[in-house]
């Protein structure tokens, strides 16, 4: 539920801290905003002796050397974690289960979803994180309902974010939490941010091909490339490498990891990406090179695979399309 205007902001941080999630803690729940009635109460406290070193050569000096304090907080922070293989501190873990006990909100960024796993905050819970380090969370701590494809996620107290950029999505979300949408809004403007981005992580996912150093592999890729357009019958693949359709469907599958059918639409809509990034094509003949009957069809499967749609999909990363803050003279 959201917390009152005497929320007491606690940011942990480490030796090797992830300078980028830190700062959008800061940025978020510590900047002084005058303008804004009741903003939070932020500090900062270190889980373990100096110095505090960040990524890029800086070094942190906590308000607080120790997490005594820690006790007074009712929103913890974990801004990313430096080792995913490295045991957090035990007075870390224990901190933090104490006050998920208390009720006490707590909310990672990026990798430090590993420090809420690792004191077992998660178990039971769905979380998510940046997708290159979902599959080992899930791996590592298979009591948790990991979420790959999603920016970020609240269950029961505690808060999850995806990649570095998500840990913006989740502090907004927060802030519009406590203090309204107005305010939430004023803050993503004075970020010069989006207050919601669409789609998730799925958008910035380029989903696997197969073996592209595999010669048949490689060969029936050039192949279908040349024939994306039109529709292709799983018969004259296996044609093509003078395989009866079951061994080849039976091979495929092995090596690839999904049926052929569905592969072609992963190469279709990996082809749609790649035009949507880099021309300004109409949907209507993207889908036509793709090889779909119309943009419909297209929009359809795009949504489902990427999580979003391709128009907000080649306006967030076309690269030919005018950049946002830019002003040619």
């Amino acid at each position: 539920m959201p917390l009152n205007k005497d929320t007491k902001v606690a940011t942990v941080v480490y030796d090797g801290l992830c300078t980028f999630e830190f700062g959008v803690a800061v940025e978020a729940f510590g900047l002084p905003r005058p303008e804004l009635d009741g903003w939070y109460d932020f500090s900062v406290m270190a889980c373990e002796p100096g110095p505090i070193r960040a990524v890029g050569g800086i070094v942190v000096v906590p308000q607080y050397h120790t997490l005594k304090k820690l006790k007074a907080a009712n929103m913890i922070v974990i801004p990313g974690w430096r080792n995913f293989s490295e045991k957090p501190p035990q007075a870390l873990l224990n901190a933090l289960r104490k006050a998920s006990q208390r009720g006490v909100r707590i909310v990672s960024l990026c990798s430090g979803v590993f420090v809420l796993a690792a004191a077992g905050l998660l178990d039971g819970r769905s979380a998510t994180t940046h997708w290159k380090y979902a599959e080992k969370l899930q791996r590592d701590y298979p009591m948790i309902h990991v979420k790959p494809h999603i920016l970020y996620i609240e269950d029961r107290g505690v808060f999850t974010s995806a990649g570095s950029a998500a840990a913006i999505d989740l502090c907004l979300h927060i802030s519009r939490r406590d203090h309204g949408t107005k305010i939430g809004n004023a803050v993503a403007r004075r970020l010069v941010v989006q207050p919601h981005r669409e789609g998730g992580q799925k958008q910035f996912i380029d989903s696997p091909m197969g073996d592209e150093d595999s010669p048949w592999f490689a060969e029936l890729l050039v192949w279908v490339h040349k024939r994306i357009k039109r529709n292709i019958a799983v018969n004259e693949m296996a044609a093509k490498l003078n395989m009866s359709p079951r061994t080849f469907a039976r091979k495929f599958e092995s090596a690839v990891g999904e049926s052929p059918g569905r592969w072609i639409l992963s190469v279709r809509i990996r082809r749609a990406k790649d035009l949507l990034e880099t021309t300004q094509l109409s949907l209507e003949e993207v889908a036509h090179r793709c090889g779909f009957s119309d943009a419909a069809l297209m929009r359809h499967h795009f949504v489902r695979r990427v999580g979003t749609t391709p128009s907000t999909y080649r306006r967030d990363f076309n690269t030919k399309l005018k950049a946002p803050g830019l002003h040619k003279e």
